[in-house]
């Protein structure tokens, strides 16, 4: 599903990811771990081809890097979704409202949108918070916000870029927890974090990223 064939990327001429090769299959849990800077944003960024690479290709589903059209970028985007640690809700409105924006976005029909919220509201256990505004609800609410936001698409992949980076233990748990439930759906998950702690209890494909290199693959 997800392709790096001898990738390299560089930013100001300080080489970031070094010939990196990496296949990732539907419905895999993917934990890449490693400390802040190695490289683990840039490799997400690749996948929803916000930033291509200099050496190599990424392949996703049908679409290439050194190939795809710019016209083309926002329907990849659309089969993906995306969790940032800084989780970037929309403060001026509801759960509901936050949740339901992407769909309005890409013109699903009124009739379907409610159901689809519900339904990704009631797989993050915030079906009773539909109606709070963001500053309403804890860390760890605000960030299963977001993982519903990036559900209600019918992603292929989930994309979690330091997920609990912001949140305690206990929350951090929740989280994973969470992401494994959405696993077991048939959606391939892709997190990223420093917390290799968090990755051994992930039972999931772990990939280490060492100095711009896939250092270490081993499985849970």
């Amino acid at each position: 599903m997800i392709d790096f064939n001898n990738v390299s990327v560089s930013f100001d001429d300080q080489p970031i990811l070094t010939g990196v090769n990496m296949h990732i299959r539907e419905g895999e849990f993917i934990s890449m771990v490693g400390e802040t800077g190695v490289g683990k944003t840039t490799i997400l960024r690749l996948i929803y081809f916000d930033v291509f690479p200099e050496v190599g290709t990424v392949t996703v589903g049908t679409y290439s890097s050194d190939s795809v059209k710019k016209r083309d970028i926002p329907k990849l985007r659309r089969r993906l979704g995306i969790v940032f640690q800084d989780f970037r809700l929309l403060e001026d409105r509801i759960v509901y409202e936050n949740v339901a924006f992407p769909l309005h976005v890409t013109g699903v029909k009124r009739a379907e949108i409610g159901d689809r919220v519900i339904d990704v509201l009631a797989t993050v256990g915030l079906s009773h918070k539909l109606n709070s505004m963001p500053h309403e609800l804890s860390g760890g609410e605000q960030q299963r916000v977001v993982i519903a936001r990036a559900l209600v698409n019918k992603p292929l992949v989930l994309l979690a870029d330091e997920p609990t980076g912001n949140l305690d233990p206990a929350t951090s748990m929740e989280i994973l927890q969470i992401l494994k439930q959405i696993n077991a759906t048939g959606t391939a998950v892709v997190l990223a974090t420093h917390n290799y702690g968090l990755v051994r209890k992930s039972e999931s494909k772990i990939i280490q990223i060492k100095e711009g290199r896939v250092e270490e693959i081993e499985s849970v």
